[in-house]
């Protein structure tokens, strides 16, 4: 009996051996988003129509001033009913401005979110198959917000994913 389990300890210790752990990597996720040509290029796309939105609000802006400074020129030429009927369709203007600029900021944000899930949802994907095809166990996600008390430099394949990431991005 002793001879049968001295055999099996052995049998396990040797499949346990023959049994290699596959290697876990980590990337720095704010280091890969932007040196990311694929965020790099959505920010820019994003800027430019959140320059548009801001000209558009500015332009309105502009317009609502001229409005009450034209009225605060003609205000003494008109009668007490003019002068009320203009008040309540500047009162108009502004909160019609002031909803236009909550709503633009809220589509803003909306694009923001949408923009930035669009690149994380391909980083993702480009990561599932990276750590497929090289082996990894694991490939972990450092934020910098703490989630990540301790990695081993030598494990850190940021640099490598992001050449890799940016020629998939190229077609490369």
């Amino acid at each position: 009996m002793k001879t049968l389990s001295s055999i099996f300890i052995f049998l396990l210790v040797g499949l346990l051996a023959c049994n290699q752990q596959k290697p876990s990597a980590y990337i720095d996720v704010p280091k890969v988003m932007e040196k990311y040509q694929g965020m790099t290029d959505a920010k820019k796309n994003y800027q430019q129509k959140t320059a548009v939105w801001q000209n558009n609000i500015d332009t309105l802006k502009s317009e609502l001033d001229k409005a009450f400074q034209d009225y605060n020129k003609g205000v003494a030429k008109m009668t007490a009913k003019e002068a009320e009927l203009s008040r309540e369709l500047l009162k108009t203007k502004e909160q019609q401005y002031g909803q236009y600029k909550d709503n633009i900021r809220q589509k803003a944000m909306e694009e923001d979110r949408k923009m930035t899930e669009a690149v994380l949802t391909k980083v993702n994907a480009f990561l599932k198959e990276y750590g497929k095809k090289k082996g990894y166990a694991f490939i972990f996600a450092a934020n910098g917000n703490g989630s990540m008390a301790y990695a081993d430099e030598q494990l850190d394949i940021t640099e490598e994913v992001i050449v890799q990431l940016n020629k998939a991005y190229k077609g490369e």
